[in-house]
């Protein structure tokens, strides 16, 4: 049987030709691509000057475009998106009820007013559509406005929508896209880039998007693309030995936006400890932040806090949370969390070994590799958390938030709190220990960030502009150097 294409499509241009093959991310399917050597020239906008044709598109336009094509991805009706789908099955260790979900709702994102509120909340409409003048003190007029740029994205693989994300980000801000593709998932973005051939196949938006798969570190590949010559931002998703890799390419002229790997935690209050009303509801949020998407996501949480004072049965309560977390968990819908399609066989083994450890630890479930809940009974998290996966987690035993400080670093991203009065103790101390991110318990994979909003301690949309100022000293007699 013959593998899978993922084609490359430059501008509107479909290539499915000089093919290779490649391995998928944990050799879990193998499929075809072209050369990316043979058309690697073609992927970068010969002039930047070509990118003249966005800035005749209103955001109006834009909002008209996205909206159109949202609807051209309802996965009922849309073939590129079918196949997509049915492959990445294979492709991802995602099960394929969260794969559903994900596609499911690709026709709902180009929401018209969300895609507003992205271009106003992290650049400005004002910005993006023209000049803004300001008079300085001064009496020197600076016009300033957002210019789109040319940029690369890396996405990564842990969920389908990062294409559909970076089109956002790119239309409302007028930048030329070129996305690399991820082994795990080869198919999702070319599917994207399919439909808009399809829907508009002349209009400036499509022929300012590109998808390609290369192996990452192919240096024939990416010594040619990764010039300032050819493209200014780098929007790197993934891995840390990806993003490293990418730093080497870094000079005068190419900036590195990096959304690179973290890891995300809650903290619970000694308030949701009172009694089993309280309890309950705290486990059934936990359930949420710990088991959606199956724990794929940098937000998903992974250790949690639980701050029970000096309170003697302080172990015990947090035992007791722990078991109802973990049938909240199992009582998930499958399209949300779902038993892992392959659980990974060293997390399972930590996790076993905890088992004969019980004057410290305590392990609720993961006998069927279902997923697990592993109760610390000191304020210590489990030597492993930085693996953990697969809907497994650390409920750890703690006397004060000074315990919690003690896992917060700069690899930190989201802390899901509760009760939402506890916040209070923690917004104006955790940043400075190096988490970017703080919300109510059970909203940790609210997709705010991603949707414009500040994401990874950055605003990468407004990074992904470039801010040029025009300076207008008419009239002014005084700001000279030489007056």
């Amino acid at each position: 049987m013959a593998n899978p294409v993922a084609p490359i499509i430059i501008r509107g241009d479909v290539i499915d030709t000089d093919l290779i093959e490649y391995p998928g991310r944990g050799d879990v399917m193998t499929f075809d691509a072209p050369d990316p050597r043979k058309f690697v020239d073609r992927l970068p906008l010969s002039s930047p000057a070509q990118l003249t044709d966005l800035y005749d598109l209103s955001l109006e336009d834009i909002l008209d475009y996205l909206e159109e094509l949202g609807s051209c991805l309802d996965i009922n009706k849309n073939e590129h998106m079918q196949r997509s789908r049915d492959l990445t099955y294979d492709a991802t260790p995602l099960p394929r009820e969260i794969i559903d979900m994900g596609y499911q709702g690709f026709s709902s994102f180009f929401n018209r007013e969300q895609v507003r509120q992205i271009a106003e909340k992290s650049v400005g409409i004002d910005y993006l559509e023209g000049w803004v003048p300001h008079t300085l003190n001064d009496g020197v007029i600076m016009k300033v406005r957002a210019f789109g740029s040319r940029t690369l994205h890396i996405v990564a693989g842990n969920g389908p929508g990062l294409g559909l994300i970076t089109l956002a980000r790119c239309a409302i801000t007028r930048s030329d896209c070129i996305i690399k593709a991820p082994s795990n998932d080869p198919f999702t973005s070319a599917a994207l880039a399919l439909t808009m051939v399809d829907m508009a196949p002349d209009h400036p938006i499509t022929n300012h998007f590109s998808v390609a798969y290369w192996k990452g570190g192919d240096a024939e590949v990416e010594d040619k693309l990764y010039q300032p010559h050819n493209i200014e931002k780098i929007v790197a998703w993934g891995g840390l030995a990806g993003i490293r890799h990418v730093t080497k390419y870094i000079q005068p002229g190419l900036e590195l936006i990096s959304l690179d790997p973290k890891t995300s935690i809650s903290v619970v209050g000694p308030g949701a400890l009172e009694n089993e009303e309280t309890m309950r509801e705290t486990a059934g949020r936990l359930a949420v932040d710990i088991g959606g998407a199956n724990q794929a996501g940098c937000a998903s949480s992974r250790v949690t806090y639980v701050v029970a004072g000096d309170r003697d049965d302080a172990a015990e309560r947090v035992t007791e949370l722990g078991q109802m977390t973990y049938d909240a968990i199992m009582a998930l819908p499958p399209n949300f969390s779902t038993k892992p399609k392959a659980y990974d066989k060293e997390l399972k083994s930590h996790v076993d070994a905890l088992r004969w450890d019980d004057e410290w630890f305590e392990v609720i479930g993961g006998e069927d590799d279902e997923g697990a809940i592993i109760i610390s009974k000191l304020p210590r998290q489990v030597d492993f958390a930085a693996y953990l996966a697969d809907r497994t987690a650390n409920l750890v035993t703690c006397e004060s938030i000074d315990d919690v400080l003690l896992g917060i670093n700069a690899y930190s991203q989201t802390i899901g709190v509760w009760p939402e009065s506890y916040k209070s103790e923690l917004e104006n101390i955790v940043p400075l220990y190096g988490a970017q991110r703080l919300v109510t318990l059970g909203n940790a994979l609210y997709n705010g960030p991603l949707l414009g909003m500040a994401h990874d301690g950055i605003q990468p949309v407004s990074r992904m502009v470039k801010w040029i100022s025009n300076e207008i000293f008419e009239g002014v007699t005084d700001s000279s150097p030489l007056s």
